[in-house]
């Protein structure tokens, strides 16, 4: 666990995740849920990423099983920092560089300068 950053960010999926690590300059461990999250997989994450002290960013798809898991996720984690991409692109996969890059600079992460406009 120690050398896990200090900064999580928790997204749905894989494509997700790559769209986010392609943008990210900055120290971030990007966590997929693979969809749904049950008691058990968010109990293991929990421990494992130690996400009651870390500093925790949720980013999901603004769709119904997106919105079901930030519902989950404001219960189980009510510090964490939630971004949210326009419902113009619906999933964080299909969201713009650009797009993407100025909504996690916004919540001060720190992106690769090249994807702000």
């Amino acid at each position: 666990m120690t050398n896990i950053p200090e900064k999580i960010m928790i997204v749905e999926g894989l494509t997700d995740k790559k769209q986010v690590e392609t943008v990210l300059d900055d120290d971030v461990l990007v966590v997929c849920t693979n969809g749904t999250l049950g008691v058990e997989k968010f109990d293991e994450m929990l421990e494992e990423y130690d996400l009651d002290h870390k500093e925790v960013f949720i980013l999901v798809d603004e769709d119904e099983s997106g919105f079901k898991l930030r519902r989950q996720l404001r219960h189980e984690l009510p510090h964490a920092v939630h971004i949210y991409v326009s419902s113009e692109y619906r999933e964080v996969a299909t969201t713009p560089f650009d797009i993407l890059a100025t909504a996690l600079a916004g919540r001060h992460i720190n992106v690769n300068p090249n994807f702000l406009i």
